[in-house]
């Protein structure tokens, strides 16, 4: 019999740095203000200067909270639809991913190299061809497919759990002014009771981007929103340097992912 198919999940990681970094990367002003010599309120400084100081916040964070939500037309079943993870510099996460157009919902705990999934049916049946999806999901019903980044399936899932390699995108496009757009900064509002300030403008593929920066206290990056043909995407960013659990699912409640392969090639 055949091994387990691999499933064609896409980077979850793109889709969330999509959305985060579509204008914190390169951005020019276009405001009325722009020394920074008002005062020490990041409310007074200018857009640009706002959006690179919460760009280091995010490159020297050690660890950070994040959901995505993207209501737009064109997600998939491959594609992530809503995010909560926690994920630090290290690798390691907690969270859920759920995915667009029936896909399914998979819970996800990573430490180091190690992985633990726990997919719904909708999961495995999208995911797992030939019937074998129904199989696995009664064969391995509330339980976390254990294993490590060696395996296909956790790899490829397990890829978004990487803070180090957001960070590494946002420093890797520093500095590209070619594609630049105007940041234009609003009025002070409010974020989940946090006071944010808006910087608004357009990403190099013309969709409307707004980032929030916290106005008080450390200017964190709180929420980044992408909006415009087909998308429709909202990510927030909490929890900056909070540990990530550390907590991994129990043995009675994990089965080896060779014994999941096992099962399924005798379907």
């Amino acid at each position: 019999m055949s091994k387990m198919p691999r499933t064609r999940l896409r980077t979850a990681g793109a889709a969330c740095t999509a959305a985060v970094l579509a204008l914190l990367v390169s951005a020019c002003s276009d405001d009325d203000g722009g020394s920074g010599d008002k005062g020490d309120s990041t409310a007074d400084l200018s857009a640009q200067e706002i959006s690179d100081k919460a760009k280091q916040e995010l490159l020297d964070a050690k660890s950070v909270h994040l959901t995505l939500t993207d209501k737009g037309r064109d997600v998939d079943k491959d594609d992530p639809a809503t995010m909560d993870l926690r994920l630090d510099r290290d690798g390691n996460c907690t969270g859920t991913l759920s995915f667009g157009a029936n896909g399914g919902t998979a819970d996800l705990v990573k430490q180091g190299d190690k992985v633990w999934m726990k997919p719904d049916e909708a999961f495995w049946k999208s995911q797992v061809p030939r019937g074998q999806g129904a199989a696995a999901a009664e064969l391995f019903k509330d339980r976390y497919i254990h294993g490590t980044t060696k395996d296909p399936m956790l790899k490829s899932l397990s890829e978004v759990c990487d803070l180090k390699d957001l960070q590494e995108n946002v420093s890797d496009d520093a500095g590209s002014d070619d594609d630049a757009k105007d940041l234009k900064k609003g009025a002070v509002t409010t974020v989940d009771g946090t006071r944010v300030i808006p910087l608004t403008g357009k990403n190099d593929d013309g969709k409307d981007t707004t980032l929030y920066v916290a106005a008080e206290g450390k200017p964190y990056l709180v929420r980044a929103t992408e909006k415009g043909d087909g998308t429709d995407q909202t990510t927030t960013l909490t929890d900056y340097d909070k540990p990530v659990p550390t907590k991994t699912p129990s043995a009675k409640d994990s089965v080896d992912v060779s014994k999941l392969e096992e099962e399924l090639q005798e379907v």
